[in-house]
């Protein structure tokens, strides 16, 4: 048996529960969220559909409630799920996501893998990064389009990996590089691993492989040692991001470029103006809805440092 809590929220708020969520995180069997919009005649009214393993108690639900200000005052529904897979449940609304040449699926739609596409099998569950936020798409098609222009990448970094699918993308584009993934939540770690074995990405130090490391942005003792890097994916949030900035460009080789995600269009200036100040210049792009994704070029005349 599992459990299912409804709430109602905005679409503001259901965006904003794609990112990694510390007080679910804390949880021993943290829910799985799903967002939807019931009605597209009503654009900003949402739903949140959280599953959790055992029966929810007043905390979980007082966490959920946190997290939705418009909520407030509403009753949750609630319902106990007979003889059913939680996570296959909570899969059941996922569709696969195409981005270029991408096709990130669930193990639901494992058999609607089209001819020709890359195709990376990710669970939802205990970390972000199914391929179904726009951010993490936008990151897919910038990949994808930087391979489309004859880019090279020999080091390759994916910071903030969660389930560590935009590492096995880079990796499957550029198979002869040097790869590592990290992220400052160990579960992430563990899924990524997990997901690497299902996708049948190697995992070690050497050209082909991709190592994993528990860190906070590149605090690891790893990830200063393998630097620079001529590739690095940093999907996180506008807050970070701008504080990384010194520490992310300054691991970028000359030339190298820069994939930045998590930020909403009202944030992408402050974004670019943190990193233009470390030397990086604008590279293109990718616009998802209200989800931009950066793509930078560090100035080859600005040196390693």
């Amino acid at each position: 048996m599992c459990w299912k809590v409804t709430l109602p929220c905005t679409r503001a708020e259901a965006e904003a529960l794609a990112g990694d969520i510390a007080p679910l995180a804390m949880l021993d069997s943290p829910p799985v969220l799903m967002t939807s919009e019931p009605d597209p005649e009503r654009p900003d009214d949402w739903r949140l559909d959280a599953y959790f393993e055992d029966q929810p108690g007043p905390e979980d639900i007082a966490l959920l409630r946190d997290l939705l200000p418009s909520a407030a005052g509403e009753t949750p529904l609630i319902e106990a799920l007979e003889e059913q897979d939680w996570v296959r449940l909570s899969q059941a609304g996922l569709e696969p996501i195409r981005a270029g040449r991408f096709f990130v699926h669930t193990p639901a739609h494992r058999d609607e893998v089209p001819a020709h596409a890359v195709a990376f099998e990710i669970d939802a569950g205990r970390a972000f990064g199914t391929g179904q936020h726009e951010t993490t798409t936008g990151c897919l098609i910038a990949l994808d389009r930087l391979k489309a222009t004859g880019a090279s990448f020999a080091d390759i970094a994916d910071i903030g990996t969660g389930t560590g699918l935009l590492a096995f993308a880079a990796m499957q584009l550029w198979p002869a590089a040097r790869a590592v993934a990290s992220d400052i939540d160990p579960v992430a770690i563990e899924v990524a691993e997990e997901n690497a074995r299902i996708n049948q990405v190697k995992i070690g130090r050497a050209r082909g492989q991709l190592e994993l490391a528990v860190a906070a942005g590149l605090d690891h003792p790893r990830l200063k040692a393998r630097a620079p890097y001529d590739l690095i994916i940093a999907n996180i949030l506008a807050g970070p991001l701008i504080e990384l900035a010194p520490a992310l460009a300054g691991a970028l080789a000359p030339g190298g470029r820069l994939i930045l995600a998590g930020l909403l269009d009202t944030q992408a200036e402050a974004v670019r103006a943190a990193y233009r100040r470390q030397g990086m210049m604008a590279g293109g792009g990718v616009q998802r809805g209200d989800w931009p994704t950066l793509v930078l070029r560090k100035r080859k005349s600005t040196g390693w440092r």
